[in-house]
């Protein structure tokens, strides 16, 4: 398995001073940016001209979790923006292939998410084809739920089919983490953990970063 990843959630942040917020979390590996429009998900974040801004003062790279609608349509633009690593919904996407090859030839990591209720057994044949696989665990739309624990098993599964298949495919898990639950999504299998509130809502993110990773690596 490659190595712990913490990538905060800054839907967590202030937005009102996002320069700031972003040095605050310099010692992440990426910074989660969560895009939602609305349609795919109840709720309303940012679009591609507040990424693209990000990008230009970001000190890490940065991990774009696309929650939107006809993502075959609006993913590969955020590939142009020089995004390191665009993830795409299963559920959103026409031809997941076709898009995630798309995203790789414009310079892109590729990352698809699936819902907590979306079965992970159908898109294993594709692991080929991506960078990285997001187990979503919490409903998507909205920061601070509680982490589901029925998505450890999917978890697990993804993690034995990774290992089987030999591909060096991230396992990332988005919803809920905590210094408690990364223990379990840990043990179950996954590598790169999003974390929003379990970051931003302490004083010092820096130091709540250390503290997951460390969680993270005493249980992998």
């Amino acid at each position: 398995m490659t190595q712990c990843c913490i990538n905060p959630s800054i839907l967590s942040a202030d937005f009102v001073n996002l320069e700031a917020e972003l040095k605050r979390i310099s010692n992440a590996d990426a910074v989660h940016v969560d895009v939602m429009d609305n349609h795919f998900v109840p709720n309303l974040t940012l679009g591609l001209p507040v990424v693209e801004r990000i990008q230009a003062v970001s000190p890490v790279p940065l991990d774009a979790h696309l929650m939107i609608a006809d993502a075959d349509r609006w993913a590969p633009s955020y590939a142009d923006a020089g995004v390191a690593s665009v993830t795409f919904h299963a559920e959103a996407a026409i031809a997941p292939v076709k898009l995630a090859r798309e995203l790789r030839a414009r310079g892109s990591k590729a990352g698809m998410a699936l819902r907590p209720a979306t079965a992970v057994e159908p898109y294993l044949d594709m692991l080929g084809e991506l960078d990285m696989l997001l187990i979503m665990t919490v409903e998507p739309g909205f920061g601070g739920q509680s982490f589901l624990d029925i998505t450890l098993p999917k978890i697990r599964r993804a993690r034995a089919a990774i290992d089987g298949s030999g591909i060096g495919v991230a396992l990332q898990v988005d919803g809920g983490v905590t210094e408690e639950t990364i223990v379990r999504a840990a043990e179950a299998g996954a590598n790169v953990f999003v974390a929003g509130s379990a970051v931003y809502g302490h004083d010092d993110p820096a130091a709540a970063i250390d503290r997951l990773r460390a969680a993270g690596v005493g249980a992998m």
